[in-house]
């Protein structure tokens, strides 16, 4: 039986598609994706990321705990609020999952974590944390809106409790702000400015249907997805994974191999690959004519397979196909994809395609 969020039923009122998603009964979009992914780029949408998991990491020990832990260095945070994306890996550098973590003060750190990793991703955190004086802290009375688009600030802020609506408004991008149990974060899944709202499980209703009321735009998995693909994003479980690095998925920038102190889990594995050469490339696709670019179809360079896309589908704020994709680093810079039997041409280009609602290609 899937897990419900407590939007679920405010979905449903709402005329929702809901499918299932990593365990979750989830919305894919409220009758059109298309008209939901231009809302999010011209005005301002909302998504239910009650699925996805805020955890508070504490203790005296929190700091040396998570720069041992994450791939990125949590010595970039200096300020109360500061966001850092990061990898969490294995020994093998392999990707557990991809979060955000935010410093809000020596003792205390907030992670948010994705929603079918949960479970394996707490249990290993609690794990490396077996001989460090913290504490894990799943904060699963917790919800979270994620309120995007060129208008979602202006949207939101006057709709947030009253005591924090001057901070979030001064808000610099991938800080957070919190008062009480409310924290809110500009950052976002979608290549457009916003702001990502966790508050009391029992009060995310009351404000989903007060941000519709001010014209934010429901929208659905869907919509999310073809989003985050235009901004360049990562998608866990298809562009990254237990079996591929940061190397081998265009997030090398999220690892800093240059401070020898610093030991993290799958530095070693990683020091290694780096050396070792040969790494694929990571890259975007541009499908040169009509037809639609599919996860897995694979890559090729003449007759040789060279490698295969990650993630692939259709643009729709540019009108054509595009996708991620690991190709060998051999490879040469004509580059067809196999749709059902047929070798189509495909341009590399370096992503993202789209960002704040412009093209960058």
């Amino acid at each position: 039986m899937d897990k419900k969020t407590i939007l679920n039923q405010t979905h449903r009122d709402m005329g929702a598609r809901m499918v299932p998603f990593g365990g979750w009964d989830m919305p894919v979009h409220y009758g059109s994706q298309i008209e939901e992914h231009h809302a999010v780029r011209k005005d301002a949408g909302m998504f239910d990321i009650c699925h996805m998991t805020a955890v508070d990491i504490r203790g005296p020990e929190a700091h040396a705990y998570l720069r041992h832990l994450l791939a990125n260095d949590i010595d970039k945070l200096k300020t109360p609020g500061k966001a850092l994306y990061s990898c969490m890996l294995k020994e093998n550098g392999g990707v557990i999952d991809d979060l955000i973590v935010y410093y809000m003060n020596d003792d205390w750190y907030r992670m948010v974590i994705n929603a079918a990793t949960t479970d394996k991703d707490i249990a290993w955190m609690e794990r490396q944390a077996a001989d460090k004086d913290v504490e894990i802290q799943p904060r699963r009375d917790l919800g979270m809106i994620a309120i995007q688009g060129p208008n979602a600030r202006e949207k939101t802020l006057p709709l947030l409790p009253e005591e924090l609506r001057e901070a979030a408004g001064q808000l610099e991008p991938f800080h957070a702000a919190t008062n009480g149990e409310w924290f809110v974060g500009r950052t976002g899944y979608t290549g457009e400015d916003g702001f990502e709202v966790l508050l009391p499980e029992n009060q995310v209703a009351a404000l989903w249907n007060t941000l519709a009321g001010a014209g934010v735009r429901p929208c659905g998995l869907g919509a999310r997805d073809t989003l985050r693909l235009e901004a360049g994003m990562n998608l866990y479980g298809a562009d990254m994974d237990e079996d591929t690095s940061p190397l081998e998925s265009g997030l090398a920038w999220t690892v800093p191999l240059g401070n020898l102190e610093r030991d993290f889990i799958g530095r070693s594995a990683l020091v290694v690959q780096k050396v070792s050469g040969g790494l694929p490339i990571f890259t975007g696709l541009l499908l040169e004519g009509k037809g639609v670019l599919r996860n897995h179809q694979k890559l090729y360079d003449g007759e040789r397979e060279v490698g295969e896309i990650t993630s692939g589908g259709f643009s729709p704020t540019l009108e054509r196909a595009i996708g991620l994709a690991r190709i060998s680093a051999d490879a040469g810079d004509k580059i067809t994809v196999d749709i059902r039997g047929r070798k189509l041409p495909v341009t590399l280009v370096k992503p993202p395609f789209v960002r704040n609602g412009k093209s960058c290609i």
